[in-house]
């Protein structure tokens, strides 16, 4: 990856993977708006802050689960949780290791592809 100046505005595809080498993977929308992040998925939705500068970024959101479903497991249990995380970018995309602060939860990793500008 290439790095930018600084982490660019934008609307982003997220992979999330599981960090123990698990096969659980799932995927989401992000807007990373001037500091902030907003986003979700069929079951979950993210709202936190992020830095970055010179190719490296950190940050922090919290998922809350806005749909219940009984044809998919709930991640964290359908708990609320707290989520950090520290990676990599360039202009199109991004990597991070993230953990929660969910009790025994592995952690794991995000992928995020630029989408379009925001």
């Amino acid at each position: 990856m290439g790095a930018a100046d600084r982490m660019n505005n934008g609307l982003f595809f997220v992979r999330v993977q599981a960090g123990d080498g698990g096969r659980a993977e799932s995927g989401g929308i992000v807007v990373l708006r001037d500091g902030k992040i907003l986003g979700g998925d069929p079951f979950h939705y993210y709202v936190g802050t992020f830095t970055g500068a010179d190719g490296r970024w950190k940050g922090e959101f919290t998922i809350r689960q806005h749909t219940r479903s009984d044809l998919a497991v709930p991640i964290f249990g359908g708990h609320e949780v707290i989520v950090t995380f520290a990676g990599s970018y360039d202009d199109e995309a991004a990597e991070v290791e993230a953990t929660s602060s969910a009790g025994g939860a592995p952690g794991f990793r995000l992928s995020l592809r630029r989408i379009a500008d925001a």
